[in-house]
């Protein structure tokens, strides 16, 4: 506290654990190389930002471990604060892209309570503003001023309401998809296999979703109490209710990959247009 009674600006209100940020960075490599390893193997491209999003949060966590015994370094609080912010934005991202191919594969863009041509062009929109809403916040704040950490933390609450905006609508439009989608059922919605059918599918883009809108509603409520509050004050609520959730979405998007629906897709669209081309060729070579 500073002489006139004010509070005054701290990087950290504690000694950041050394202990916890290890774990997580083991935690956050593993589940990370996993999840690029299924995009390689299924070349499900359309996922590797979810990738970029674990490496920001193994980046971010490396800086909590170094800031254990540097509580006063502005550059490894700035990189560490932001890349841990920024890390669900593009998980969100990945999120938004699957569900549209997933209607796609499906055959049920007549279904979508949002246009599949403009789904996750509006839904990445909002979180590309999200994203640089909470960057440039989370900037503002690393300099190490209690004015710039005012209007650092206006500006991430800001970008962590429109994610909250975007996700809540996002969840409202993935149920009234899968509510109709029950009630009529495509020809491709129907599966006799015992492989993971596109409702799997589903239940993991829930159950990502709700994790990070739990996530978001935490952060919003920390910065909004200010540089000195209780949240922010108490490193174990980090680790609770943003590192764990943040894990947590990774394991089960892991577990429920849409890559074992999507795929399966691909593949089967290439197997067909390689016999309709094996079939033209025969044809021509018939005629000649």
């Amino acid at each position: 506290m500073s002489d006139n009674g004010e509070v005054s600006f701290e990087l950290y209100r504690y000694t950041p654990s050394l202990v916890a940020a290890i774990i997580f960075i083991v935690l956050f490599v593993l589940a990370t190389f996993y999840h690029l390893y299924q995009v390689v193997r299924t070349r499900s491209w359309y996922f590797t930002i979810f990738v970029v999003g674990g490496a920001f949060q193994i980046i971010g966590y490396i800086c909590r471990a170094l800031a254990h015994d540097n509580k006063d370094n502005i550059p490894i609080y700035s990189v560490g604060t932001i890349m841990i912010l920024l890390a669900p934005p593009l998980y969100a991202a990945s999120i938004y892209m699957t569900l549209g191919r997933l209607i796609v594969h499906l055959d049920a863009e007549s279904l979508s309570l949002v246009p599949v041509r403009w789904l996750t062009a509006i839904f990445v929109t909002g979180d590309v503003i999200a994203f640089l809403m909470q960057a440039a916040g989370g900037g503002i704040m690393a300099s190490g001023t209690m004015s710039a950490m005012t209007t650092g933390e206006h500006i991430t609450i800001g970008g962590l309401a429109v994610q909250l905006v975007f996700f809540t609508v996002f969840i409202v439009a993935s149920s009234i998809f899968h509510y109709r989608i029950r009630h009529n059922l495509t020809e491709k919605s129907v599966s006799r296999s015992r492989t993971t059918t596109w409702e799997v599918a589903m239940v993991g883009l829930y159950v990502a979703s709700v994790l990070i809108l739990v996530r978001s509603v935490f952060r919003l409520v920390e910065y909004a109490q200010g540089n000195s509050g209780y949240l922010i004050s108490h490193e174990v609520f980090m680790y609770v209710f943003d590192s764990m959730l943040m894990l947590f979405a990774m394991v089960a998007m892991s577990i429920l990959h849409p890559s074992k629906v999507l795929s399966r897709s691909s593949r089967r669209q290439r197997s067909s247009k390689e016999s309709r081309s094996e079939h033209t060729e025969m044809v021509s070579s018939t005629d000649v």
